[in-house]
């Protein structure tokens, strides 16, 4: 138990030293961010662009898991740094009260003695010839019991000298001035214990899992000083967002960070550095949580099969068996877990790509393991937007699910290479926009799905819609912040079938008076229709729609469109003349072809959104 702090101590305790502590931590973890940043974007991707062979693999492996003892320096130094102001600032208050105390008891003449009792002088009218004695008074054993309060106050009002109750009420402030720091005190000081490695160099899902739990403690711990940081704007505006931000300091930049990553990585208008780092530590500890609950489920699996009972019979039938219902749950929820798994490693594997064929540095810009809907949901950037002269933010479609966002990742890494290609030697940036509930494909008469597939509704993409339009102004204001309103670069926004679909609803969200979204290019591929007759009603620019279509099973969603459009929905499908888009060549041969390497589908997106709009080939 932690002894009860005394006034001499509390008197000499100097905040601002655990705030120089705290200073020191910080800048740890910045040393050790730094370092991690440098081995991974640096040094590993410099061997992954140029060397081959089983020493770089070794090499390689040796850096990663380096890379992650760096990553986990500096997580919980920046929760030691937090936690270590947080305890400052909760000792401070606590001094300052008994600062307060102190001189106004002296003020009224009394003395406070080391226990915190409080000696009062005479005073008060004569009574026989006397004036009422002076005494001594001691703090509250607790200023919250209403019965002992109640006794208090009758004693004063019955004492006759009036220094009696000035005394009462400086031993009581004087009390709860040290029960404050000794709170504090018993709170803290398990919490800062607690921030420590195992006694090993290997960086575990356990390690991260304590990491969860330490943020969980600190947060919990650190209510009065969180309360004392400046709150972000309240309807997450982002230009209010990206202006809050900048006039934080570093000390409070970085508990936001260390107490909160899902928030920060989550807000637009960030820069993509904070968002990254953030979202990388909820990553991490997404992923351990995640496999201790797989692991927690495999001890749970139940008999797979029981014997087959004829139902014309009603008897077993000899060397028959059938899957029970409740194995069959039971491997639902482990591939569930399995598939979100799979997601998060994906991402993971997409940061150990850097530098492979001259491929950027990865930024997480957004990622919910959970998610709303169906699934989690991942916002990742290939090079870093609030830098980049040509960004190309892509939308997928149907079937979207963070277990098999790999692919969705890869077509924007494609899409960076392609438009790497023509950009002159400008920087460019491709990112993967995956932050809404993409429609099932559900097949028909299976359970729990019905005969059309749930992309014939306008649903999924009304409810994301007005997410992507807040991404898209986080993102021009990240941009506008970084270049210092110099250069507001170039933004192409591209959806894929029902992608297109959804950035139609994001257009509409904000009206017309907004004057549409703040992209330059807008391209839809493989559109069933954007919910518009024409791309002015969606408030995009003559020339600057541009729409591919492909063949095959391609041509089946265009008529799935145009038949919806039929029913009384008034649009038209981005390739017809009448809807205005630039309708560029496309070899594409199905679908999901658009992203074939050396395909002119490819090539003629890489073009738009590399501001290259004379080598376009059209229709």
């Amino acid at each position: 138990m932690t002894a009860a702090v005394d006034i001499a101590t509390l008197k000499a305790l100097k905040p601002a030293e655990f705030e120089e502590a705290a200073d020191g931590y910080r800048a740890t973890s910045d040393m050790a961010s730094t370092a991690k940043d440098t081995i991974e974007s640096q040094i590993s991707a410099g061997i992954r662009g140029g060397l081959k062979g089983e020493t770089a693999d070794a090499a390689l492996r040796e850096l990663k898991e380096l890379g992650k003892n760096f990553h986990y320096v500096q997580t919980e130094c920046a929760l030691a740094s937090t936690a270590l102001n947080a305890f400052a600032y909760d000792m401070a208050a606590a001094k300052r009260k008994l600062e307060a105390a102190l001189e106004d008891a002296e003020a009224a003449g009394c003395t406070v003695g080391a226990d915190g009792s409080v000696t009062f002088p005479a005073g008060g009218k004569e009574t026989d010839g006397k004036v009422p004695e002076g005494g001594t008074v001691s703090p509250s054993t607790s200023s919250t019991d209403p019965t002992a309060n109640a006794i208090e106050r009758q004693a004063v009002n019955m004492h006759p000298n009036p220094n009696f109750g000035k005394a009462v009420e400086f031993a009581n402030r004087i009390g709860d001035a040290l029960r404050e720091a000794t709170d504090a005190d018993a709170k803290w000081a398990p919490k800062l214990r607690a921030l420590k490695a195992d006694d090993d160099l290997k960086v575990s899902g356990k390690d991260w899992t304590d990491v969860k739990s330490d943020t969980d403690g600190v947060v919990k711990g650190a209510e009065a000083y969180a309360r004392s940081l400046p709150k972000p704007p309240k309807d997450g505006d982002p230009e209010l967002v990206a202006h809050w931000w900048a006039d934080l300091t570093d000390e409070q930049k970085a508990a936001y960070v260390s107490m909160h990553p899902d928030s920060i990585g989550a807000m637009d208008g960030l820069p993509a550095t904070v968002r990254d780092e953030a979202n990388r530590l909820v990553l991490a500890e997404s992923r351990a949580g995640y496999q201790d609950k797989l692991d927690a489920w495999m001890k749970k699996e139940p008999d797979r099969y029981a014997p087959y009972i004829s139902p014309v019979t009603g008897r077993e039938v000899k060397g028959a068996q059938i899957e029970t219902e409740e194995w069959k749950e039971w491997n639902k929820k482990k591939q569930e877990l399995e598939g979100r798994i799979r997601g998060m490693d994906a991402i993971q594997s997409r940061f150990d790509r850097t530098g492979t064929d001259h491929l950027p540095e990865a930024y997480l810009l957004g990622f919910d393991p959970e998610g709303k809907g169906h699934d989690g949901k991942v916002i990742i950037a290939n090079g870093n937007p609030d830098t980049a002269d040509h960004t190309g933010i892509y939308v997928p479609g149907t079937g979207t699910l963070l277990q098999d966002i790999d692919k969705d990742m890869g077509r924007g890494e494609i899409l960076w290479h392609e438009t790497n290609r023509y950009a002159q030697g400008q920087k460019v940036s491709t990112i993967t926009w995956f932050d809404y509930d993409a429609p099932l494909q559900a097949k028909p008469f299976e359970k729990g799905g019905g005969l059309f597939p749930e992309a014939m509704s306008d649903e999924w993409a009304a409810k994301g819609g007005p997410g992507l339009s807040h991404f898209l102004d986080g993102n021009l204001e990240a941009h506008r912040m970084a270049s210092g309103n110099a250069n507001p670069g170039h933004t192409t926004l591209m959806g894929h079938s029902y992608g297109t679909t959804l950035i139609g609803d994001a257009a509409k969200s904000r009206g017309m008076l907004e004057g549409g979204l703040p992209v330059d290019d807008v391209i839809a591929v493989g559109s069933p229709g954007m919910q518009a007759k024409h791309a002015a009603d969606l408030g995009i620019p003559q020339g600057h729609m541009w729409a591919e279509q492909g063949g095959g099973n391609d041509e089946a969603v265009r008529v799935g469109g145009k038949y919806l459009a039929g029913l009384g929905d008034d649009w038209t499908i981005p390739t017809d003349p009448e809807f205005g888009a630039n309708a560029m060549e496309s070899d594409a041969e199905d679908h999901g072809a658009f992203w074939d390497k050396d395909s002119t589908s490819l090539r003629n997106q890489a073009l738009v959104m590399a501001g290259q709009y004379d080598k376009v080939t059209l229709e």
